[in-house]
């Protein structure tokens, strides 16, 4: 095992490196290369992929900053006190992939990839390399909760496959939500395995409150009817204006709270645009090649989840749901987290949206039952958090010693919850036992979910008017067609 850790740190480390923005730049194009694509246009797509990475991430810094800054001040007015320090995904990645066993996971994964797709049970392929940290989080919390490494491996990879099999049933409605029929864009990353839970309860909307979505409001119809007033531009403002007035803000600093929610929401539709641009040539030699070697089957590219930044609702969610997890965080017991880095519910609203297509009244609703799951999760990992930040020598140097960091609304909270239980459950025959159930009532809901996604996918293709292709996407339209197993999908005539 050793050996394999060493190798993987061989491989990976100088790539790691350079940052994530470089290192897709590399793997996009040496991926693009592998399937014939020129090496100046591979080069293009991987730069545009390294510059759209870059770019939403100084926009999600700069939006976050100024949330969180606000809601520091809010504390300072009020006076309440939660032990433990929120600093966001950002150097909780930093001090994942301080670990040389973050390595090791990203080797396995990819191997686990290339076997599920030589034995035809997907059509991923997973590029988003950097997110790996969010898997490799869960195996190395699972090893600090008790487990060998070979434990939190097995966990790591059944996760990883369920990872995978969502990225195929989930591609339909990324077409839809980007308006961009045909285009490969998928995404493996851990915030879209909320989208089980998230489901359950979109059904029971469907099932007895379907009248709530006639008061729903839709980000861009509200700008065709309204104009500016209903534009990007204009919820950044409101919003701004909103979290300014909860933190008691002077008229200045309300200004510029709002102003900036109006830019980083207008930027991330912008920037949403370059992701789509920069797979185009791998989307090229990916098909090129599927016609020639693999009688046109077609195939995903994973990638990280902002090429959908450019839909409102996800920032309008967000935003709305940041007040509202603030407020939670106060009265939630058994949390010891303040939401001020994770504040900007980026965990959470990209699943809101995927599940119900958009629908803000049930993306807030939703969003607003399922927020303490992340602060329990965040709560529960904090002692690992800090202890393996002083390890890698990663611990804010602001802060005092003793003090516990996490983050808010970090994806994969339920999988945290799973490290927990087979970590302890190494050691202790009851918490064993309560993993064994909590494994079998997590995949037997990811099962009823893939289901249902099957058969989403299947009822919007009647409906889009278009025959059933012959053979069928993985896990896309398998139950409209009585196929529950997997295949690959041509393209529709």
């Amino acid at each position: 095992m050793d050996q394999i850790i060493g190798f993987a740190n061989a491989v990976f480390t100088p790539i790691i490196n350079m940052g994530a923005a470089p290192m897709m730049v590399i793997i996009l194009t040496v991926i693009a290369c592998c399937f014939k694509v020129k090496f100046s246009e591979a080069l293009m797509g991987g730069l545009k992929l390294g510059i759209a990475i870059t770019g939403i991430s100084a926009v999600i810094g700069l939006l976050t900053t100024a949330f969180s800054d606000a809601m520091t001040k809010f504390v300072a007015s009020t006076g309440i006190q939660l032990t433990i320090t929120d600093l966001g995904w950002a150097p909780l990645a930093t001090i994942t992939w301080g670990s040389p066993y973050t390595l090791f996971f990203l080797l396995i994964m990819v191997l686990v990839d290339i076997v599920m797709i030589v034995l035809d049970r997907t059509n991923t392929i997973d590029v988003d390399v950097f997110d790996i940290w969010h898997l490799a989080f869960v195996g190395l919390a699972c090893m600090y909760f008790g487990a060998p490494l070979w434990v939190a491996t097995l966990l790591v990879v059944f996760i990883g496959i369920l990872k995978i099999m969502n990225s195929d049933v989930m591609r339909p409605t990324f077409n839809d939500l980007i308006d961009a029929p045909g285009n490969p864009m998928t995404t493996t990353h851990m915030n879209y395995m909320m989208n089980p839970i998230i489901m359950v309860f979109n059904k029971f909307f469907d099932r007895f409150l379907p009248g709530l979505d006639k008061y729903d409001f839709d980000a861009a119809k509200l700008n065709e009817r309204v104009g500016f007033w209903g534009s990007k531009f204009s919820i950044g403002i409101y919003l701004g204006i909103f979290v300014g007035l909860l933190a008691h803000e002077d008229i200045k600093s309300i200004c510029t709270l709002a102003f900036t929610a109006a830019v980083c929401l207008e930027l991330f539709s912008l920037i949403g645009t370059w992701f789509i641009e920069a797979i185009e040539p791998l989307s090229q030699g990916i098909s090129n090649f599927a016609n020639e070697r693999l009688q046109g089957r077609a195939f995903n590219v994973g990638l990280d989840w902002p090429f959908l930044a450019g839909r409102a609702e996800i920032w309008a969610a967000a935003n709305v749901l940041a007040p509202i997890m603030l407020l939670e965080s106060l009265v939630l017991p058994g949390n010891g987290l303040l939401p001020l880095g994770g504040i900007i519910a980026m965990g959470l609203t990209p699943a809101l949206l995927v599940v119900t297509r958009g629908k803000m009244l049930r993306m807030i609703i939703i969003g607003t039952i399922v927020l303490p799951v992340f602060l329990w999760a965040g709560t529960l990992v904090a002692p690992f958090v800090t202890q393996m930040a002083l390890q890698v020598g990663a611990f804010p140097s602001g802060l005092t010693a003793g003090q516990l960091i996490s983050d808010t609304t970090m994806e994969g909270p339920v999988e945290k919850f799973l490290a927990f239980l087979l970590g302890n459950g190494c050691t202790n025959l009851q918490y064993l036992l309560f993993f064994v159930l909590a494994l079998a009532a997590y995949f037997l809901l990811f099962m009823w979910y893939r289901r249902e996604m099957q058969r989403r996918n299947a009822e919007d293709y009647v409906k889009a008017g278009i025959c059933m292709p012959d053979r069928l996407v993985t896990g896309s339209f398998a139950a409209a067609a009585g196929d529950s197993d997997t295949g690959t999908e041509a393209s529709p005539e």
